[in-house]
C-alpha cells in the first residue's frame, strides 16, 4: 500500500466515523457507540497526519558545499518530478480530504452544544408576579390578612401560576409596629403581611423554616438566616444579599395583590453581577 493510499483510507475512515457520531447523537445517543466512533475519528485523523509527515514530506537534512550554479541532469529530473501535474493533483486532493475530515469531526464535537437548550434571556430576572395579580395559596385561593394568624408563614404564588418555582413566595404576618423596613417599603406590608422570595440568595435552595420568636427565616441547606422585620437582610450564613421583598397592597375586596414583580432578581446573587435586568415592560 502506498503512503498516499494509506492517508486517503485513514481520512475516509475518520470522516465516516464522524458522520456516524453525528447520526448517533441525532438518533438519541449511545455513549458506548459514540465513544467508539470518536476513537475511530480521532485515530484516523492522527494516523493520516503521521503517515503524511513521515512518507509524503521531505524531512531530510542535507548539507552541501558551494558548487556551480548550473543544475545537473539529476537535479533537473527531480524538479520535473516535483512539478508533475499528477503529483500536484494528488497532494491537492489529500489536502482537501484532510480539511474535510477535520471539518466533519469539528461538527461532530460541536453538535452536542445544542443540547444545552435555549438561552435563558430575561427569565432569570423576571417572575410571574405583575401589578394587580392576586396573592393565592397552594390551592389557588386568594389570601386576606384577616385569615392569617399572627406569626404564621404561608407559601403563596401569583394567581394562575401556582407551583411555578421562580415565583414561590413566603408570606408572613407580624405586628405592623414591629416592622423596620427600608425606606419606601413600609407600604409594601399591608396589615403586617410581608412577603419575600422563597428562593435563597446563596445557592437557590428553598427557604423553608421560620423562627417566629426571633422573626427569622432560615435556609436549611447552608443555614443562611434572614431578618424578616428589617427587609430580610442576611444575619448569618453564606448568603450575601437580602431576600427580595414582594410589594403588595389590598384590593377593594380586601385581598392581597402584588404591586409588581420583585424589585431585584431572585436567587443567587451572581445573576445580577454581569447582566443588568431589562427595563420594566
Amino acid at each position: 500500500m502506498t503512503a498516499q493510499r494509506g492517508v486517503t483510507l485513514a481520512l475516509v475512515a475518520s470522516i465516516v466515523a464522524s458522520m456516524v457520531l453525528i447520526g448517533l447523537y441525532l438518533a438519541g445517543g449511545n455513549p458506548q457507540l459514540e465513544g467508539i466512533g470518536l476513537a475511530i475519528a480521532l485515530g484516523g485523523l492522527g494516523a493520516a497526519i503521521v503517515i503524511w509527515a513521515n512518507a509524503l514530506l521531505d524531512n531530510r537534512v542535507e548539507a552541501e558545499e558551494r558548487h556551480t550554479l548550473a543544475s545537473s541532469a539529476e537535479q533537473r529530473s527531480i524538479a520535473r518530478e516535483a512539478l508533475d501535474p499528477e503529483q500536484i493533483s494528488r497532494r491537492r486532493f489529500l489536502v482537501r480530504l484532510l480539511a474535510g475530515a477535520g471539518g466533519v469531526l469539528t461538527a461532530a464535537l460541536v453538535l452536542p452544544a445544542f443540547s444545552l437548550g435555549p438561552q435563558p434571556g430575561s427569565d432569570l430576572f423576571r417572575t410571574a408576579w405583575r401589578r394587580g395579580i392576586r396573592v393565592v395559596d397552594t390551592n389557588n385561593r386568594p389570601v386576606r390578612p384577616s385569615s392569617l394568624p399572627l406569626d404564621s408563614v404561608t407559601t403563596v404564588f401569583p394567581e394562575g401560576f401556582v407551583g411555578r418555582p421562580d415565583s414561590q413566595t413566603l408570606l408572613i404576618k407580624v405586628r405592623p409596629a414591629d416592622l423596620e423596613l427600608p425606606d419606601g417599603r413600609g407600604a409594601w406590608a399591608p396589615d403586617g403581611c410581608i412577603a419575600y422570595s422563597k428562593v435563597c440568595t446563596h445557592a437557590g435552595c428553598p427557604v423553608g423554616l421560620y423562627r417566629a420568636r426571633e422573626h427569622q427565616l432560615l435556609c436549611p441547606c447552608h443555614q443562611s438566616t434572614f431578618d424578616v422585620l428589617r427587609g430580610a437582610p442576611p444575619v448569618f450564613g453564606p448568603a450575601a444579599r437580602p431576600l427580595p421583598q414582594l410589594p403588595m397592597e389590598l384590593d377593594a375586596q380586601g385581598n392581597l395583590v402584588a404591586l409588581g414583580d420583585f424589585p431585584e432578581p431572585i436567587g443567587p446573587g451572581f445573576w445580577d453581577m454581569t447582566h443588568p435586568p431589562p427595563a420594566e415592560s
